[in-house]
């Protein structure tokens, strides 16, 4: 049973996501699937998991509640997620956005964004970086992010912004930025040529779908109310490991000597979503 509604692609959101980088959907999942994924980030937060496994990573910094959480590869241990991030229509958007064939789940992301009631910080930044910029082992940046909100989200609350046509400046070095909150410091490194600013608005259960090369981030939530988000990263079937500098966690569940050339291809990390 599909948990995310079946949507087909126009040419007109195609032309979109690749003139801007990125895609705003129409609402995806239904007021009883968003209830259920907020009850979840509850479960996640208090350690609460299903099944018998352990997570990926449990980012929650313990010293500071209004600094950003994120839980890498909930699917691994909570229900709710796995029947999200892994639904074949979520597979079958990416696939033709991408214009792939084959889309496998790369791993999501469990987000929390605390709400800080007026209060000025910048704990909660996410800062303007790719994804790719963390990714690097794998051989193609054709790959994309599905951000999907569980209220209705604006710059009041942290929506994320996007930098728009930045997937057309292909991989920047030093682009893995999503913890640094000087937001202003990093659009003075990264901002050598247009610099256009978006913000995603989004209703609850509506998602973003960005490419991988897009340069995003998000300031602070000024609201009394969390921001919650599950977040799917999906990758062409036909991704391999490729060599470079940077590491990235998912090569132990590729093998326990990977080499280059091997294909994220492994069903039980790497699920595949959507096969035409």
């Amino acid at each position: 049973m599909n948990t995310v509604i079946d949507y087909t692609i126009t040419e007109e959101d195609k032309k979109r996501f690749d003139t801007d980088g990125y895609w705003i959907s129409p609402k995806l999942i239904d007021d009883d699937t968003i209830e259920r994924l907020r009850a979840a980030h509850e479960r996640v937060w208090t350690r609460k998991y299903d099944g018998f496994g352990l997570p990926m990573h449990h980012y929650h910094p313990s010293d500071n509640p209004l600094a950003i959480r994120k839980f890498d590869n909930g699917w691994w241990i909570n229900d709710e997620v796995r029947s999200v991030v892994t639904d074949r229509n979520l597979g079958k958007m990416a696939s033709e956005l991408l214009g792939e064939d084959h889309i496998r789940l790369w791993h999501d992301q469990v987000i929390y964004k605390p709400g800080t009631n007026g209060q000025e910080t910048t704990a909660g930044n996410v800062g303007w970086h790719q994804d790719y910029g963390y990714w690097r082992v794998s051989s193609t940046p054709n790959m994309v992010t599905v951000w999907i909100a569980l209220q209705d989200t604006d710059l009041s609350n942290g929506a994320m912004m996007t930098i728009l046509g930045s997937h057309k400046w292909g991989a920047v070095e030093g682009s893995d930025t999503f913890f640094e909150q000087d937001m202003g410091k990093l659009k003075a490194k990264f901002a050598t040529r247009d610099w256009v600013e978006e913000p995603c608005i989004l209703k609850a259960g509506q998602a973003s779908f960005h490419h991988a090369l897009t340069f995003h981030g998000s300031g602070p939530n000024v609201s009394s109310d969390p921001r919650l988000s599950v977040v799917a990263h999906l990758m062409p079937g036909h991704t391999y490991y490729r060599e470079s500098r940077q590491r990235h966690d998912n090569l132990r569940y590729l093998s326990a000597r990977p080499v280059p050339g091997m294909k994220f291809d492994n069903e039980e990390y790497f699920p595949t979503l959507y096969s035409k």
